[in-house]
């Protein structure tokens, strides 16, 4: 079996946003995807390949990592050999990238498969889903799309605030909250641009979220979609992503439960996504996705809200259920966090600050009990950094 070469490119939301050949990544981008790239030998099948940037930098991060887990240097690469490629989003511009680097065209997804896959990464794809979910007792959630000014302000003028979207955005971008008061020239001129360029606005009610939380899964290559998993995590108040907790699937499931909500919604609502997600993506993509929800208190009551967002690629969640799953005790609980640090040697010296602070406990199968981990790089240089603290139950 050919081996998997495993790409992490953090900018595919934004270039799917874009969807030309010629996306330029942002410098800023551009380092978290250097700093970043060795992230996948934690979550990348047997006997693959990982694109990194530098192979010297190999030699410090397995030596970073040896008292935990022993890398072969030969799964770091620099080139792109011709392997089958499993990136963290596919996008006209990795392709354009991979073509340019010496990939077989016939190993990438032609243009029919790339058109698929953005009009599955599309938020409009939320209203589809939504539709579907609707009559599930104890979900909540409406997504509407917008295709003119008047649609905007009518829906503003229904629930009186309201959160626009760009269809397709950077994730935790795109995104702005809106008042029936507060309208100004500046929001106008955001929805007109938005219109201009992508066709519509995404408008939905702002929900009273109590927790946020997701569905993975795994679409096959024959169509089949099935269940990867839970995700636990946790947001700012602008909708960045901070960090995921690390916890069983198991543990997952009744930190949900104990916001009582009915474990019948929850399993409905896993078995109905399947259904429409397989009969949406009908094999057109093959690789891990996942749908962000949240639980949101409404009249007296914690309702589901089942499709927040659908992430067609790669996600820190699905990272943090395979960790969780290969790694660590089942008697534990953590945190999966991803820092960046704004100057030289900052990554350094909060790396032996973490180390002293919370020693690697290794239990007897070899697996985390508690302590810190980083599973990425640390130099004099580094500005982004993935990382783990784990603590027993």
């Amino acid at each position: 079996m050919e081996k998997l070469l495993y790409i992490f490119n953090p900018w595919h939301d934004m270039a799917l946003a874009n969807f030309t050949p010629y996306f330029k990544v942002s410098s800023e981008i551009l380092r978290m995807s250097r700093d970043l790239s060795f992230l996948p030998a934690w979550y990348a099948s047997d006997n693959a390949y990982v694109r990194i940037y530098d192979k010297c930098i190999a030699e410090n991060f397995m030596e970073q990592v040896s008292a935990f887990k022993k890398f072969d240097s030969s799964m770091f690469v620099e080139d792109c050999l011709s392997s089958n490629v499993m990136p963290w989003g596919w996008s006209p511009a990795l392709v354009h990238l991979l073509i340019n680097d010496g990939i077989d065209r016939h190993l990438l997804p032609d243009d029919n498969k790339l058109d698929k896959i953005r009009f599955l990464s599309g938020r409009q794809r939320c209203v589809d889903v939504l539709s579907g979910l609707s009559a599930i007792a104890g979900t909540c959630g409406k997504s509407f799309c917008c295709y003119s000014m008047d649609d905007v302000k009518n829906y503003l003028q229904i629930y009186r605030k309201l959160i626009l979207k760009a269809p397709w955005s950077g994730s935790g971008r795109g995104l702005c909250r809106i008042a029936f008061d507060t309208w100004n020239a500046n929001i106008q001129g955001w929805v007109l641009r938005i219109l201009r360029t992508q066709g519509c606005v995404m408008a939905e009610p702002i929900y009273n979220k109590v927790c946020d939380f997701a569905m993975e899964f795994y679409s096959s290559s024959d169509g089949k979609v099935n269940f990867a998993g839970y995700s636990l995590f946790e947001t700012d108040d602008f909708g960045n992503y901070k960090q995921n907790i690390l916890m069983s699937d198991d543990g997952i499931e009744a930190h949900l439960l104990s916001y009582n909500i009915p474990i019948t919604a929850l399993h409905e609502v896993r078995r109905s996504l399947i259904d429409i997600l397989g009969n949406m993506i009908d094999g057109s993509y093959t690789g891990y996705f996942g749908v962000d929800m949240m639980l949101c208190h409404q009249n007296d009551n914690i309702l589901i809200h089942p499709c927040v967002e659908i992430n067609m690629r790669m996600n820190m969640g699905i990272v943090s259920r395979i960790i969780f799953d290969r790694y660590l005790s089942s008697s534990t609980y953590g945190i999966f966090a991803v820092e960046h640090y704004n100057s030289d040697g900052e990554a350094v010296s909060s790396h032996q600050k973490m180390s002293s602070n919370h020693p690697l406990v290794v239990d007897s199968s070899g697996r985390i009990k508690s302590g810190y981990l980083t599973l990425t790089p640390l130099l004099s240089f580094t500005r982004y950094q993935a990382y783990l603290i784990v603590k027993e139950l």
